[in-house]
């Protein structure tokens, strides 16, 4: 057996665009639907929504008694009030149904009992006072976890809160692990007062079987395969025209093995690369077999793990759509000379330690088959291949040896409620796993605070300019004077009174809501839909303390409806996407425009490119109009730059 010579050994970058590009691995997954209690780390195959809302019935939150609140108003300690139990007050623990006519909780520790049939209260109560509304946790066809998520444990008690008791999710992805090399025995077949002079336990394939299962894949472990090419080239043969969707063939350990992987790869497929200028893992070989990913990782441990998370990591987080953990870094002084070779990307493995306000990195042992180099290790410094090592004192990155998720590529949105802003996170989740976003309502006014404190990239806004009938460009020049701002549009969409299904009060618009018959549910201070009512309410001459339950707020649509649906209001104003998701009737008041208002600083940042991508592709348009309610004609038009 000749000597294996890299003659056409590439760089670590090039290496991974050639074999990363060769493969087109998204979708190829199938899918399982499986109970909630067996779904912990797994992924999702499709978004998830709520089927129930949690709690479903206005529960206690305290032991104590039920009540209707406004028996009890004017109730001091100088004028107590006493209650007929089973009339006025019923006893209740926490978690239990409130009684049917009652909306409030007094503890029991302000509540006296000074006979069997009567208690007496020293104080009033507040309506939903010690009280779990329906829906305060979560709400019906709210979505509760988007496509490409990796379900936690935490995430189990939220899906069966939520009427959810099977999930769709993806299949593992399959990975085949060929041993080779005469030397090798299996620790299932080793007699450790017995072991040969050569041989060498076979540990490889344990270790790279758990990195699959820690990236959420599967593994089989052919028996080893001795330095046969006949062999080889048969397991190799099998592998691939199984199910397996990543062969990892790993090469044998002792300095005198023989290794046929480039030679098998060649004749049954491609080879791609044949060497890698990175150490350890410079004898990695990068191959394709009936399109299928084929890697010929290193024998010795340290390079097999290497290898192995720089090549085979990334292509099974790719199948499963969600992004691969990222590694923390840290700056640290060296404590001593790390020499490397020039041409070569060189990793080395460093103990951590912090000497008074310093953070120092020392160097551990450079061999490849130290696998306990890795074990100690605190962290990795790389050594590009055009620097000649690090001289001592120099400071380094380090990335430390532990998966940490960062948010770097997630949108901030603060402002309106609106249902889209669910569309729109799903739909950058699945389109590309990288990338995501988070929404906070505080209403419309309070977006453009968060904005013009630096809190969030982008706020939700639909504020109604009553002077000129335009949206949200006046508030903005108000609110953020000197802030540079780009003002793009989401969705025109409909506002109005949302009512039971046979709308049995005949509510027929705001004039209606000052009627003594009528409770309604407002919107909280600050938030476009308030500042639409009360110029509607103006408009007709009503005054706000005419309506009963103005001063009853929600932060948005869906729980405004939401109290609709259990009976707590007869009415609320909110878009007709929430009214149509519970099926609630609507009675349509405006037609509005809600927008974006971005930083302009942020604009040009990928993560809000890629956002407005997504808002203004076609399939994005296509989930928004099937909501209802919404017109998506300019959608993603940005609508004016405002200089500040």
């Amino acid at each position: 057996m000749k000597r294996t010579i890299y003659l056409q050994m590439k760089p670590v970058r090039e290496a991974e665009k050639l074999f990363f590009d060769r493969f087109s691995l998204r979708g190829c997954l199938g899918q399982k639907v499986l109970p909630v209690r067996e779904a912990v780390g797994r992924v999702t195959a499709s978004p998830v929504f709520a089927r129930l809302s949690s709690p479903a019935f206005h529960a206690a939150a305290m032991d104590g008694i039920a009540v209707d609140a406004q028996t009890t108003f004017g109730t001091t300690v100088d004028r107590p009030k006493t209650l007929q139990i089973g009339k006025d007050a019923f006893f209740v623990n926490t978690g239990q149904p409130l009684p049917p006519g009652t909306n409030a909780v007094i503890m029991i520790e302000q509540v006296l009992v000074p006979d069997e049939e009567t208690v007496r209260i020293e104080s009033g109560a507040y309506p939903w006072q010690h009280v779990r509304k329906v829906g305060e946790d979560i709400v019906a066809t709210e979505l509760i976890l988007p496509q490409n998520h990796l379900i936690s444990s935490y995430e189990v008690g939220a899906l069966l809160n939520g009427g959810v008791f099977h999930v769709a999710v993806k299949q593992r992805p399959r990975v085949c692990i060929i041993p080779t090399g005469s030397e090798l025995v299996s620790p299932d077949d080793v007699d450790i007062h017995a072991l040969a002079p050569g041989q060498v336990i076979e540990s490889n394939s344990a270790v790279l079987e758990a990195l699959v299962r820690q990236c959420g894949g599967e593994c089989r472990i052919f028996p080893i395969v001795p330095d046969d090419i006949d062999a080889i080239r048969k397991a190799v043969h099998e592998a691939v025209q199984a199910d397996h969707h990543i062969i990892v063939i790993s090469a044998g350990s002792s300095a005198g093995s023989k290794d046929y992987t480039a030679a098998v790869i060649q004749e049954l497929g491609e080879v791609l690369v044949h060497g890698v200028t990175m150490m350890p893992g410079k004898p990695t070989v990068l191959g394709a077999i009936e399109e299928k990913p084929v890697i010929g990782n290193p024998g010795y441990p340290v390079s097999a793990i290497m290898a192995f998370e720089r090549f085979a990591q990334p292509l099974l987080y790719a199948m499963l759509g969600i992004e691969q953990p990222k590694r923390p870094t840290v700056r640290a002084r060296t404590t001593r000379k790390m020499a490397s070779r020039l041409g070569l990307d060189e990793f080395v493995r460093v103990k951590l330690g912090r000497v008074g306000d310093t953070l120092v990195a020392s160097p551990l042992p450079r061999g490849a088959g130290s696998v306990t180099t890795l074990t100690e290790a605190d962290g990795i410094i790389a050594i590009p291949s055009h620097v000649e090592g690090l001289q001592a004192g120099e400071t380094a990155e380090v990335t430390l040896l532990k998966n940490t998720d960062h948010l770097k590529n997630t949108v901030v949105v603060v402002g309106s409620h609106d249902n889209t802003l669910d569309v729109l996170a799903n739909q950058m989740r699945a389109k590309d796993c990288r990338f995501g976003l988070s929404s906070t309502n505080v209403g419309s006014l309070g977006g453009l605070l968060a904005l013009r404190n630096g809190h969030c990239h982008a706020a939700g806004c639909h504020l109604l300019d009553t002077e000129t009938g335009t949206y949200n460009t006046s508030y903005i020049k108000q609110y953020l004077p000197k802030v540079p701002v780009k003002l793009v549009n989401l969705v025109f969409r409909q506002q109005g009174l949302m009512v039971a299904r046979g709308n049995p009060k005949g509510i027929t618009g705001i004039e209606d809501l000052a009627r003594k018959d009528i409770t309604f549910v407002n919107r909280q201070a600050g938030s476009g839909t308030r500042i639409l009512l009360d110029y509607r309410l103006a408009a007709v001459q009503v005054n706000p303390e005419d309506i009963q339950g103005y001063d009853n707020e929600e932060f948005t649509h869906m729980s405004v409806a939401v109290t609709v649906l259990s009976g707590a209001a007869d009415t609320g104003l909110g878009i007709y996407a929430a009214a149509k998701a519970l099926g609630l009737d609507f009675i349509p008041v405006v037609k509005e425009e809600y927008d974006l208002a971005i930083l302009a600083a942020f604009y040009e940042e990928e993560r809000v490119q890629f956002m407005l991508e997504v808002i203004r592709s076609e399939a994005f348009k296509d989930q928004v109009n099937r909501l209802g309610g919404y017109d998506t004609s300019k959608t993603g038009t940005l609508v004016s730059t405002l200089s500040g």
